[in-house]
């Protein structure tokens, strides 16, 4: 039998900790994954594993949010993603994309979905003719053209209401198999829907966030987990969040911004990212302008 080689001390090890720190500083200015929003990326040092809780009221735009993020952490840092939906249907969630990408309002897109839409952008008509087709259509197909390179790394779940963290995981493990990758972002939307037994409000949150923290440990993968924050209120109460459950490696707090709403114009929505907690990086407030209608967030300085 061969001897178990003995282990080596940190002194020993130093030089190849320092050479692969060095290694890692020249590839990026973060160490996770780039985010395709600068300050959100610099504010927590990138997405790396960890869990991830966005808190928001309903209709801020959590789901869109999500949405982006994982579609763009897809497309700078060439991982897979996935998105499990209680919610959203995937035509939905795929409509979101969509809009977002060409500019289109969702509820063209939708009155398009009449000749059924068939993956990404691409119509199938019941007995008409491509002609038929309004100009935009031909945006559409283009952009979605243009996104399928990373488009073939977003897998979209729809959620029974009984689904159980363990099926998730199992679901994780079987496309971590498919597309041959270990590295994957995980959004799991309105996470509240999961088994906390009977229990309400704080309870149930810091039941369900630490089965989702088990879940990342075992996994070591990045998920973010998004929660309705049924009493929203002011930026103190927005604080108040890092404090309510100790699993989450970060607390994001979505919320309108009252001091910006004025200067918006009918379409979009002044909105604030609160990073009230962030053990790997900086906490403080990130300001988006949000467009319903495209699905899209911009950061603003």
């Amino acid at each position: 039998m061969a001897k178990a080689s003995l282990p080596q001390s940190e002194g020993a090890l130093l030089d190849n900790v320092l050479s692969e720190l060095a290694r890692k500083h020249d590839a990026s200015e973060i160490s996770g994954w780039e985010t395709g929003f600068t300050n959100l990326s610099r504010a927590l040092d990138g997405i790396r594993s960890g869990l991830y809780l966005l808190i928001g009221a309903p209709a801020i735009g959590k789901t869109s949010f999500a949405r982006q993020l994982l579609d763009q952490v897809a497309r700078h840092n060439h991982v897979p993603g996935i998105f499990f939906s209680f919610a959203e249907t995937r035509e939905e969630l795929r409509i979101r994309t969509l809009a977002r990408l060409s500019g289109l309002d969702q509820r063209e897109i939708r009155r398009g979905s009449a000749y059924l839409l068939h993956w990404y952008g691409v119509p199938r008509l019941p007995g008409g003719e491509p002609s038929d087709l309004p100009p935009s259509w031909e945006k559409l197909k283009s952009v979605a053209a243009q996104a399928r390179n990373w488009l073939d790394g977003i897998y979209l779940f729809e959620c029974a209401s009984d689904i159980t963290i363990h099926q998730i995981e199992a679901q994780i493990a079987e496309l971590r198999t498919r597309s041959q990758s270990e590295q994957m972002m995980i959004i799991i939307d309105d996470c509240q829907r999961l088994d906390g037994g009977d229990h309400v409000g704080d309870t149930r949150l810091q039941i369900i966030a630490e089965q989702l923290q088990q879940t990342v440990r075992k996994l070591n993968l990045p998920v973010l987990a998004v929660w309705p924050d049924l009493a929203s209120g002011s930026g103190a109460l927005a604080q108040s969040w890092g404090e309510k459950v100790a699993s989450p490696d970060v607390v994001l707090v979505m919320e309108r911004d009252a001091t910006r709403i004025k200067a918006m114009n009918e379409l979009g929505q002044a909105t604030i990212l609160h990073v009230v907690k962030n053990r790997g990086g900086e906490k403080g407030r990130l300001a988006y302008d949000f467009v319903p209608a495209f699905a899209a967030f911009t950061e603003t300085p």
